[in-house]
């Protein structure tokens, strides 16, 4: 007797892979915003104990404190990381002539800048104050500027990489050093004592939330086809 073969479940398009993670991001973001708002007092105790023990070790311990801040001002510093997304962009445009491609990834890193801006100045979170400072930071500090940029610029290159078969050894070397990247910048903050760890948890989350949100646009059907023509 034969058998029917098995068919497969339906593949879930990646556009709405993408749309629920960014709806599942949302709310945690949602959340996070509102009890930094309402300056929820388990959050404040525990960013206080936190940020008062790193601060502590920042202090007595010189040579890691100026290695943080060699690493927070210019490897993992903001400015920096829009440099490496548009050196990406000006390679896709030159070797690919990917201009769409190229266009949404600027666009995607200058509006996550336009909406941590805009949530630095609505929320108006004061930064900690320490009596030995060993470093200094302008502007509110929810949410982190360092961390969410670093999120959002590692996260759409490492899924840019994923998308259009990156190598094995790449896409390895390419995801550590986005690991390291996301998760060293949000640590130098808190260690060099110019952000509560909320603030850069709000930044890895709404970092991934751009990501997420940029995914879908970039996935979303088009005259019948998935997405812009590939790379």
């Amino acid at each position: 007797m034969r058998r029917q073969p098995i068919e497969s479940p339906p593949r879930t398009p990646p556009h709405r892979t993408a749309a629920r993670v960014a709806a599942v991001l949302a709310v945690c973001c949602g959340l996070l915003l509102a009890v930094v708002v309402l300056r929820w007092r388990p959050l404040l105790a525990l960013d206080g104990d936190i940020s008062l023990t790193t601060h502590r070790w920042a202090v007595s311990d010189h040579g890691v404190t100026h290695a943080f801040r060699v690493l927070t001002d210019w490897v993992w510093d903001p400015l920096t990381m829009r440099l490496v997304c548009a050196a990406a962009a000006v390679w896709l445009v030159w070797r690919r002539a990917a201009w769409w491609t190229a266009l949404w990834l600027g666009v995607a890193v200058a509006l996550a800048t336009v909406l941590q801006q805009g949530l630095k100045t609505a929320v108006g979170r004061p930064r900690p104050v320490w009596p030995d400072p060993v470093d200094s930071a302008h502007y509110a500090a929810f949410p982190s500027g360092h961390a969410m940029t670093a999120t959002v610029v590692c996260g759409l290159l490492l899924w840019l990489l994923h998308r259009h078969g990156a190598g094995r050894t790449l896409w390895r070397t390419a995801v550590a050093l986005a690991v390291v990247s996301v998760a060293g910048v949000g640590l130098t903050r808190v260690w060099l004592g110019v952000h509560w760890p909320s603030d850069v948890l709000g930044g890895w989350l709404l970092g991934a939330l751009v990501v997420a949100v940029a995914v879908a646009v970039y996935e979303w059907p088009r005259d019948g086809r998935s997405g812009p023509t590939p790379l």
